[in-house]
């Protein structure tokens, strides 16, 4: 921030926040928070953002929510961090009430019950796609074959918990990464 530049309000520290967090679905919300502070606004230099940017992402914590903090503090200090995370979590947080009060109320209906069902079915197919074409993909090479059909036995079939099978496996994967990879250079 240049120090002849006057702060930015408050205000519009929240409301940009607020938009932010409000009108964002997944990801990509890095590359509008930058479009926002540095390009539109011309708040931040891109140096200052793209710091904050790396800080952000070695913390903690969701990306977005240490990003608005950094933005916060480096702009108005203790008082901005405060309004751009709460800006950037309130919009969402009422949202998620008023569809959970909306479900809560509609869903004895028997078309929103058919409506959640094809929404259902429709995920299941499409995780069923990606995990046919990941098979197919590995399936043409051994180790890495081995490894998928290693991790769907114990944890599809016998039930084993994720987690220490993936702890176990993840070694001998990464493993035959290192060796394929060393051996073609």
């Amino acid at each position: 921030m240049s120090p002849t530049r006057a702060p930015v309000p408050l205000s519009s520290l929240f409301l940009v926040f607020f938009r932010v967090g409000l009108f964002s679905f997944g990801g990509g919300l890095s590359g509008w928070v930058y479009r926002e502070v540095v390009t539109q606004r011309g708040w931040m230099s891109d140096g200052d953002f793209f710091s904050g940017l790396a800080l952000s992402q070695i913390l903690p914590g969701a990306n977005i929510t240490n990003l608005s903090v950094y933005i916060g503090q480096r702009l108005r200090g203790p008082m901005g961090a405060v309004c751009a995370l709460t800006g950037l979590i309130i919009g969402p947080f009422f949202a998620v009430i008023a569809l959970v009060t909306a479900y809560a109320r509609f869903s004895t209906m028997t078309w929103i019950q058919d409506a959640m069902s094809g929404a259902a079915a429709a995920a299941i197919g499409l995780l069923l796609i990606v995990a046919a074409k990941g098979a197919y993909s590995t399936s043409k090479k051994l180790v890495p074959f081995m490894i998928l059909m290693a991790t769907f036995v114990t944890v599809g079939l016998l039930q084993w918990p994720l987690v220490p099978v993936v702890l176990g496996l993840a070694p001998v994967s990464v493993a035959y990464a290192w060796w394929k990879a060393s051996s073609n250079a």
